[in-house]
């Protein structure tokens, strides 16, 4: 990445993008007056035009959005959350995998591990063998970590864009669900966080889910918390992806906000961005936080998704997606949009890829209190 002053990269693209419109301006012009340019050369010409400026103008609308400084005070509310794998559940990890954990944790606003106890079945049961060990770790970390909540990470596939995987639109499938739900509770776990996927936009079974399982998570005086999609970044861009690609990735905004009005806490999984550049995505992060906080209640905890993992591939780029950029994203739009917000969080993705690095980055950028 290039060092130089963020507020004047912007510019600099701005002007390197006039300079290149202006070349192929004159150069359409006279094409379009030139009798021996033939027309699939026009359309092509004007192809590129269509997609190069909507494009270019994003990636400066992003890099502007990760300028400027957050707000004094938009630190940790001591309402984070961190993803823990099945490891934790199912025996392999131990006592001295547990004082490592307890160690990372203390001094930072953790307050909820979500640990992985499913995946669910199709039929949305669960099978207690999957956690074997759940009283072991609660025990451990009521005892260690006071005030901490380990809640149970269910999940499964959905088979909204494929032959086999959860059925939400199953009566009997959401049942089952919802008994899943409190068998966990019933086994010592402090809440219900559901991560199901890929789940689209408008989709009423879920919500309908969501108000069966609330209904047993307050009964039991726990929370319920959900893995959220990104909200559209443009107006209605999931209908436009699941046209083209069948696969819609984001959610409108009224429907994060009708999700976030059923639950108690919502993480949205900022991450898997495709996002080139570290600027750009943290200026991603930014825009997601404020889409969010505009449609999540006060009443509800939102937490904006941390990737502490490191692959690349066509949806994620590690040297963009660093959990630095995305404290500084979060912070800055936490800044511009409800600077006092309470109700507020990063969420750690996962720790079993986390290195020693993300958890740095994280105090550093968010994770421990600080006096501006």
């Amino acid at each position: 990445m290039p060092s130089e002053h963020p507020d004047r990269a912007p510019v600099r693209v701005l002007r390197r993008a006039g300079s290149l419109l202006g070349r192929g301006r004159v150069a359409l012009v006279r094409g379009w007056a030139h009798p021996r340019l033939k027309w699939p050369k026009r359309v092509a010409a004007g192809a590129v035009v269509l997609l190069v400026v909507p494009v270019l103008t994003a990636g400066v609308s992003l890099r502007l959005q990760y300028a400027g400084d957050p707000a004094p005070g938009t630190w940790t509310r001591e309402r984070d959350a961190v993803w823990l794998g099945h490891a934790w559940v199912d025996g392999r990890n131990g006592e001295a995998q547990l004082a490592e954990l307890v160690q990372r944790m203390r001094g930072t606003g953790v307050r909820d591990l979500y640990v992985h106890a499913g995946p669910l079945e199709h039929d949305g049961s669960l099978r207690a063998a999957r956690y074997p060990k759940a009283r072991w770790l609660v025990d451990a970390v009521r005892r260690e970590l006071p005030g901490v909540r380990v809640q149970a990470w269910l999940g499964d596939v959905l088979s909204t864009e494929g032959e086999t995987g959860m059925d939400l639109g199953a009566p009997a499938t959401r049942e089952r669900v919802v008994r899943s739900a409190g068998q966990v509770l019933d086994a010592g776990f402090a809440g219900v966080h559901f991560d199901l996927e890929p789940l689209h936009s408008g989709d009423r079974d879920y919500l309908s889910l969501l108000d069966d399982v609330h209904a047993v998570t307050r009964a039991h005086h726990a929370p319920l918390s959900v893995a959220a999609h990104q909200i559209d970044p443009l107006p209605s861009l999931h209908s436009v992806a699941g046209f083209v690609a069948g696969h819609p990735k984001w959610w409108s905004q009224s429907y994060f906000g009708a999700v976030a009005r059923r639950v108690d806490q919502i993480a949205v999984m900022s991450y898997d961005t495709a996002m080139p550049m570290e600027s750009l995505y943290g200026g991603y992060v930014a825009q997601q936080t404020r889409l969010a906080l505009e449609a999540t209640p006060r009443g509800t905890d939102l937490l904006m998704g941390l990737p502490a993992f490191h692959t690349d591939d066509i949806g994620h780029h590690e040297s963009a997606e660093t959990v630095a950029a995305a404290t500084r994203g979060a912070r800055l739009g936490l800044s511009r949009q409800d600077a006092r917000r309470e109700r507020f969080g990063v969420a750690l993705y996962v720790d079993f890829a986390a290195t020693p690095g993300d958890w740095a980055a994280y105090r550093r950028g968010w994770g421990a209190p600080k006096s501006d």
